[in-house]
């Protein structure tokens, strides 16, 4: 028997009685989180003994984006080795702190070594890592020309729209929404700066997840029937200074801190 790495390879051995003995609603959400890594065959009470340990071995386990990322680290640890700190402190405007590199996050210092190792006081995730090494090392160092515009003119890729909208914007629109006070954390916390806009918001907050990498949150609160709206812009300049999918991963790290911070009021 060939490999197991998708959910529907493992469905088909199941008995299909959607009993939930296993823990789970389906045999299906079963097979779903054999490929996680979440659950085993063995917690299945219908299969053999002896399917299962044939079956083990056969099973491929599909990696999280967080594990997929740590692995995005190593070639990037790598390309650090080769960048000059003290030639990149004004394209990345940052500092130098010895043979380390002190790069500004949303206002906290992230310093990286040569080996590409980052320490920080502030929360590190590797949604945050990745876009931090690709910045160092592909920034064009453009400074942020003022004029905003949405992810999706950042690039001509959907997919990546798709993602952010989905990923990005309407978690942080319901976070929002259920912890208005999550603004005045923003500002307090990461530097954030209200600022006036030609947009229609109640709220606009410029946050920089990177020296020149500004972000531009505008928020309308919820009135009687109408639900509340959340968007968000980067300056005109973003695509030259990080890749598109480092900007989207950017994001996703800036949420996870902000749900941290939530949680903690909730």
């Amino acid at each position: 028997m060939s490999k197991l790495d998708n959910p529907l390879n493992i469905y088909k051995l199941l008995p299909k009685l959607n009993c939930k003995l296993c823990g789970v609603a389906t045999c299906l959400a079963f097979a779903a989180a054999v490929i996680k890594g979440d659950k085993r065959l063995k917690e299945c009470p219908h299969l053999e003994h002896n399917a299962i340990k044939e079956l083990d071995g056969k099973i491929i386990r599909q990696m999280t984006p967080e594990e997929q990322l740590k692995q995005v680290l190593v070639p990037l640890k790598e390309e650090i080795i080769k960048v000059d700190f003290s030639a990149s402190v004004k394209r990345l405007g940052a500092k130098l702190s010895g043979d380390k590199l002190t790069v500004k996050c949303l206002g906290k210092d992230f310093t990286v070594d040569s080996k590409g190792n980052v320490i920080s006081d502030c929360h590190i995730n590797v949604w945050v890592i990745v876009p931090l090494l690709n910045y160092i090392i592909r920034s064009a160092g453009i400074d942020p020309s003022e004029k905003w515009v949405p992810f999706r003119e950042l690039s001509s890729d959907t997919v990546w729209n798709s993602f952010f909208e989905q990923r990005f914007e309407k978690p942080l629109k319901q976070l929002i929404d259920s912890y208005p006070d999550l603004i005045e954390d923003l500002i307090y916390i990461f530097n954030g700066k209200p600022v006036e806009t030609s947009f229609t918001s109640d709220i606009s907050l410029v946050l920089y997840p990177l020296p020149k990498i500004p972000l531009l949150i505008c928020y309308k609160k919820p009135e009687e029937d109408l639900e509340s709206k959340l968007n968000v812009f980067f300056d005109s300049t973003a695509g030259d200074n990080l890749h598109i999918d480092s900007i989207y991963r950017l994001c996703v790290g800036l949420l996870v801190m902000f749900q941290k911070i939530s949680s903690r009021h909730i």
